[in-house]
């Protein structure tokens, strides 16, 4: 007989991290849009070629060209510059749904990025050993890039 507790866990997925960056709201919220779109690697620097329709209802999809790609989700809601949530399949070509939640607040030093994901569904084990790592990685790119954005703000 299976638990019930282990049938579950086995179900889902759920992750959160907090990012501090030395950089404005508005900044960091763009620097996280672009980087979930256009500027998206795989940790082998890979250029990912993602497209993010930034408002209710947007797409965030693979663009591999001629028709062809990957529809990674849907914009489920947008607040700029303190909320953006996604919901979708995301990287999993399998029975699931993701729901991927940035909530930015203002710090006296910064922003902090509040992320969420939160998965229903047949996870297949690699990328349930993947992701959190996959997430640091892109994590890690729109810190460094709000605040390179911030610090060249801060010379004019």
């Amino acid at each position: 007989m299976i638990s019930t507790e282990s049938a579950l866990d086995n179900l889902t997925l759920n992750i959160q991290t907090e990012i501090h960056v030395r950089a404005t709201l508005e900044t960091t919220f763009e620097a996280l849009l672009e980087e979930l779109s256009s500027s998206l690697t795989t940790d082998k620097g890979i250029p990912m070629a993602m497209k993010l329709e930034a408002w209710p209802g947007g797409r965030w999809y693979r663009d591999l060209g001629d028709d062809n790609g990957h529809w990674w989700g849907n914009v489920q809601a947008i607040k700029r510059p303190t909320l953006l949530e996604i919901a979708g399949p995301l990287f999993m070509s399998y029975p699931v749904t993701n729901n991927l939640q940035y909530r930015l607040s203002e710090q006296k030093d910064g922003t902090v990025i509040t992320f969420h994901h939160t998965a229903l569904g047949l996870i297949v084990e690699d990328h349930r050993k993947g992701v959190s790592g996959g997430w640091a990685h892109i994590h890690q790119h729109v810190k460094q890039r709000a605040e390179s954005l911030a610090a060249k703000a801060a010379r004019r």
